[in-house]
This record gives C-alpha cells, structure tokens and sequence, in this order.
C-alpha cells in the first residue's frame, strides 16, 4: 500500500517552506549581526574616549616647599574676605614669594619651568584656609606645558632629561586634578577646567526648559483637545512634523536674524542660546506631547464628563496627569538632544574665550560642547586629554538626563 501525501505536503511545498526558513535564519542573522556590530562600535568608542579621557583628569604638578609664616606676607582675615584679596596677596610679593621657594626646590632650571599662575592657587588656598599663611608646608603646583609634554614623552630632550631628574627626586607627578571641575577655559591645557561651560550649559537648558515646556505642552493639548479638524490645522501639524526634521543650524540663522536683532548686547549670552534652543526643541515637545495624549483612552474622558466634569476639568484633571509620563519623557529627550547641539550655537557667537563663569543669563557665556569643540582644534597635545575629558562629563549629563526621563516615566506611569 503506497504512503499518502497530504496536498499540502507536496515537495514543492516542502522546498518553499524550507527556503522561508532560510530566509528568516538569515534575517535573524543579519539583525544579530548589525547589533553585535552597533555595540562593538559603542564599546570601542568609549573605551577609547575613557583611556585618553582619564589623563584629562590629571595634570603635571611640581612639588614646592613654601615657608608662609616667614614670608612677611601680612595676612588678616578681613582683607581675605575681600574681592579684591588675591590682588592684595600679589602686591605683598607672593608670586617673587613662590618664585624663590621654587628655585630653592627646583633649581633655577625647574623654577623656569613652573606655571606663571602658580601662585594664584596658592593665593586661593591662603584665602580658603588663612590658617596655612602661618605654617610651612609643600604646594603641589602645575608645571609648565612645556615640562608636561616633556614628562609625558614629547618634549625637547633637554626638558626631556630635566623632567626625569625632577621626577626621580620625586617633585614632579601626574596628579589628579580637582580643578579641572571647577575652573574655566585658558590658554594653558594645564590650568583649563570646564566649570564655566558647564554652568553656561546649566544657565542654557534652563531657559530652554521654561520657554519650550510649557508653550509645547499647550500647543499639544490644544491641537488634540480643542482645535477644528479642518484643513489649517492639517498644515499646522505638518508644518509641526517638518519642523522636528530641520537641520539645527537653520534655527541658529533665526536665532541669529531674530533674537540678537532684538536684543544686541546679549550676544553670546544663555538667554539668546536658551531662546535658540528651545524653538528647536518645542517640535519634538509637541510631537511627543500629542502622542502622549492620544494614548490616553477615550472612556476616561467619557467617564469624567458623565459624572459632571467640565471640558476643562477633563483635560486638567485626568488627560494631562495621565499623558504626563510620556510628555516628561519627551522634554527630556528633546532637551538632551539640545545639549548636545553645537552648530545654532555657533550662529549666535557662543564661541568666545570666556574666561570666567557667567554670573547670569545675560552674561558672555560658552556651553560644553562648543568649548569641546574649541579645544579640539588645539594643536597642544595637553588639550587631547582635556577635549576627551570634558566629552565624558557631558556623556555623564546626557547620562544623567535620561535616566532622569525613565525615573519621571516610572514614577507617574499608570496602568488602566
């Protein structure tokens, strides 16, 4: 009796089902491959930025022996809390009090080659802690960049051979560098530090965060709750998807025909970068928003208006609590991406040498990534490190920020 094959079985059938199950291996190959490729190339990049990035946390100092108590300095409490306390400390002689410390420890040939700002960080520790003007105790203060390319492997061969002798006597060391964290930019790689841009970034994403938030959120409960469906509103919305996909610079042409026309001297200010920023970010605001409020159930806002609430009170009520998880998670990312930006921020002339920290949203500013950016076209090997560290406090921003959006997605999430 011969064996019966279903009509389904067929052996055509047999090689097409075989063929599809080839076809899906090899789909799941690809896609396995194109993740395994994604995080092989992330964790390339950051190992890379943190191996150069860990250098730029440290710097070349020089161990300096200074005798305070014996240096006729006049130190009072009253004149350190002064403003004008380090210019008292230099008219009294501190930087010729340092200079001689550091040939007595150095030698005249390792004196020369210490900072010309080394003794403002011994002044800011006088006025820190006025005890220390009365004791003898050792400065560690930043080297040359000279001596520091030199200690590092790329300097002349004279500072080359000067900088192992200082090195074997053990006054001269790679040391971790606090400073780095809380001074602003300068022309040395030795004495940079990223606090002025970071409180320019800080200063910029608060202004972008109060213009964007609540004038996106508005736009989206409007758009969804109360305006017409008609064919001006088909445009708005439109017009609001293209504006998501625009490229950054053409917001910082606006920001640059339009806010410094208004307002002039505020250029290079947070306030015209906050303003810049937040019309890029308000599309991705409204868009998110809007889908936040569409996931809210249509029998939420039956049940609220048959028990007597009002339009009103059904948006503000229950629509807007209950869409508020997506629309946090939306302004963060939407923010994140703004911190990130360069190119508007050029636009508008963010890219001045700013020396100091901003007192305010009206004072001359730079932001992180402009200033990385800056100190990637320095030719200084110093400034490698420093651009590779600043990169990894503003990954741990970003970093901070989205973790932030899934904290704030978690915490306000309901489930219906």
């Amino acid at each position: 009796m011969s064996e019966r094959v279903a009509p389904t079985r067929t052996p055509e059938f047999e090689q097409r089902l075989k063929k599809r199950y080839k076809a899906e291996r090899r789909f799941k190959m690809v896609g396995l491959g194109a993740i395994i490729f994604s995080v092989v190339v992330l964790a390339f990049l950051l190992a890379n930025m943190t191996l150069n990035g860990v250098g730029g946390f440290q710097r070349t100092e020089l161990a300096v022996e200074l005798d305070l108590a014996n240096s006729g300095l006049s130190v009072s409490p009253e004149a350190l809390s002064q403003p004008t306390a380090v210019q008292s400390l230099e008219m009294q002689g501190l930087p010729q009090v340092v200079d001689l410390a550091a040939e007595e420890a150095l030698g005249v040939d390792g004196a020369q080659e210490l900072s010309s700002n080394a003794w403002r960080e011994v002044a800011e520790e006088i006025i820190s802690d006025p005890s220390s003007a009365e004791s003898k105790q050792t400065f560690w203060l930043p080297a040359s960049p000279d001596l520091a390319a030199a200690y590092s492997g790329d300097g002349s061969t004279e500072l080359s051979g000067l900088a192992q002798r200082l090195s074997s006597e053990g006054k001269l060391e790679n040391r971790f560098d606090g400073g780095f964290l809380a001074r602003s930019d300068a022309t040395d790689p030795q004495s940079v530090g990223i606090w002025g841009a970071l409180k320019g970034s800080m200063l910029t994403m608060l202004v972008t965060l109060l213009l964007a938030f609540p004038i996106g959120v508005l736009a989206a409960l409007y758009l969804e709750e109360y305006a017409p469906k008609n064919r001006w509103t088909d445009i708005i919305e439109v017009s609001i998807n293209n504006l998501a996909a625009v490229p950054s610079i053409i917001f910082g042409l606006l920001g640059l025909a339009v806010f410094l026309w208004i307002f002039p001297n505020y250029r290079s200010a947070p306030l015209i970068g906050g303003m810049t920023l937040a019309l890029m970010t308000l599309p991705v605001i409204v868009i998110s928003g809007r889908n936040a409020i569409k996931a809210v159930p249509p029998s939420i806002r039956d049940g609220a208006l048959a028990v007597g609430a009002s339009p009103v009170q059904v948006v503000f009520h229950h629509v807007l609590p209950l869409a508020l998880p997506g629309i946090l998670t939306g302004t963060i990312i939407g923010m994140a991406r703004a911190l990130g930006e360069t190119a508007p921020l050029l636009m508008i002339g963010m890219r001045a040498f700013v020396a100091t920290p901003p007192d305010g949203f009206t004072s001359p500013a730079t932001v992180l990534p402009v200033q990385i950016f800056l100190w990637s076209d320095e030719i200084d090997r110093g400034f490698v490190e420093r651009t590779s560290a600043a990169i990894i406090v503003l990954l741990l921003f970003l970093l901070v920020m989205n973790g932030l959006a899934i904290y704030l997605r978690n915490k306000f999430e309901k489930t219906w």
